[in-house]
């Protein structure tokens, strides 16, 4: 077995068998409930054996490149949205500022990717927008990438993403990966996930 394909069976596996990967942003918020597990204090799903993370290197909507490997040294967030999502992803994007906001001097030490998931509608200027609606701007990064690059990005992490007929996203898995200092992927939070618990794991996953 591939450790790329390793990493997805063990990333699938975890989510699954606790509901959290929802399909779509129909879904409730409340359709699936973490409960901290076993481990070293983490209040997500803890994956074991922990797997180094997939790659990730597209460029924020202000036309930066960003890439996970260049991130070694602070603990990670990486979520996959978009901006016309009626209902999940605004709550996510929301939770996870305030979380960043919550963290105060600590928040140096993490950093919060949201990769889109509907780039035909997904422009600067609806990223723009969103993000400001729900005090993110300047507390993540949103990436963009071709076509090409997003779908590669989407299979590496396991990320369903489904279209309407008119071709445009309407529903995707909506969770929040956790990724160590390392570059290991350590956790999983469901999309139910509270601000609380981002910032009591980020210490946790900065120093491992």
């Amino acid at each position: 077995m591939s450790g790329s394909r390793s990493i997805r069976g063990v990333i699938v596996c975890a989510a699954l068998s606790a509901a959290v990967l929802l399909a779509g942003c129909g879904s409730s918020r409340t359709a699936g409930t973490a409960h901290p597990l076993s481990g070293p204090g983490l209040q997500g799903l803890i994956l074991k054996p922990q797997k180094p993370a997939p790659p990730l290197a597209l460029h924020n909507y202000s036309g930066a490149p960003v890439r996970l490997s260049a991130l070694r040294g602070k603990a990670v967030l990486v979520t996959f949205v978009y901006t016309h999502c009626p209902d999940v992803c605004p709550l996510i994007v929301s939770d996870l500022a305030a979380a960043q906001r919550g963290l105060g001097h600590e928040a140096a030490r993490v950093k919060i990717l949201a990769v889109t998931v509907d780039p035909r509608r997904d422009t600067p200027a609806a990223i723009r927008t969103f993000l400001a609606a729900r005090g993110a701007t300047g507390r993540m990064d949103y990436l963009l990438g071709t076509s090409a690059q997003l779908q590669r990005t989407w299979k590496a992490w396991d990320v369903a993403v489904n279209t309407g007929p008119n071709k445009l996203t309407d529903g995707h898995s909506a969770v929040v990966y956790g990724i160590t200092a390392g570059g290991r992927m350590a956790v999983v939070y469901p999309s139910n996930f509270t601000p609380a618990q981002i910032i009591h794991d980020v210490p946790l996953l900065a120093r491992t």
